[in-house]
């Protein structure tokens, strides 16, 4: 089972070896949030205490999901927090995914392979959730 250290322990890692141009002018927080199957992450700034906070959805915290989906969704508030959302920095653009942004930065950043694996396994997962809700509304009808 994963833990907020080891979430922080790859937060540490993306930052070093691949946002390290991007000061960390405020204080930045991460941890596992709720269970939440659609929302994989989020990151939002105390607009009183200036921090800057990154949940990310507590069903990462089984090691049976991939790690480099969790490097992913980290990257992708990394790239936010770069970006000037939720976070001190100038705002670059004027929405947070406006044409595909989070890619090309990743790209840049020599991480589009986080990005290419992502899409892969969001592929198998969208079809598991399908499943799931299928079969669930049907014995829910009975």
């Amino acid at each position: 089972m994963r833990d907020d250290k080891w979430l922080l322990a790859r937060l540490d890692h993306l930052w070093s070896n691949h946002f390290s141009d991007v000061a960390q002018i405020n204080p930045v927080f991460i941890r596992f949030g709720r269970y939440a199957r659609l929302r994989f992450g989020s990151i939002r700034l105390d607009r009183k205490t200036k921090k800057t906070y990154i949940i990310i959805s507590g069903m990462f915290k089984d090691g049976r999901f991939p790690q480099e989906i969790v490097d992913h969704t980290i990257a992708h508030e990394l790239c936010h927090y770069a970006h000037g959302f939720s976070s001190p920095h100038k705002r670059l653009h004027k929405f947070p995914h406006e044409g595909g942004v989070i890619r090309r930065e990743l790209e840049d950043r020599g991480l589009i392979h986080l990005y290419k694996a992502y899409r892969e396994w969001i592929r198998g997962y969208r079809k598991e959730l399908r499943e799931y809700y299928r079969v669930g509304r049907y014995l829910h009808k009975r």
